[in-house]
């Protein structure tokens, strides 16, 4: 069964990619546009990875993930932060909110997979 990775970004362009690089690497994807969205789609199903942008309006990214973290459901989702934020500051926010991974962008689709795939076991 495949497994189902979230995206949660503002961009409908990013959003594309990555869902096209997720979906030729055999996962499922669930987009979402902000951190609102995406908590209101998370609604029991399994959710293998959710990557999430950090700047978005109505709920930014590190807002999103505590509240993520705070769902029994998904406590232990892994959440790889996609973003232009390459401060230091950021980072450990996010790192506090509960965030694995984080990866800048422009970044090419093949280090997403290789880091999704770190953070998915079989």
């Amino acid at each position: 069964m495949a497994k189902t990775i979230m995206i949660v970004d503002d961009s409908a362009s990013l959003r594309q990619v990555v869902s096209i690089a997720l979906k030729s690497s055999g996962y499922d994807v669930i987009e979402s546009t902000d951190g609102k969205d995406a908590l209101a789609k998370l609604t029991g199903r399994k959710v293998h990875l959710i990557i999430s942008d950090v700047n978005m309006p109505n709920m930014d990214g590190i807002t999103f993930v505590k509240e993520v973290k705070k769902l029994p459901d998904y406590k232990f989702t892994p959440v790889i932060m996609l973003t232009t934020e390459a401060g230091e500051d950021k980072k450990a926010a996010g790192q506090a909110a509960g965030a694995k991974a984080w990866v800048v962008k422009p970044f090419k689709p093949e280090q997403m997979i290789t880091a999704v795939a770190k953070l998915i076991l079989p």
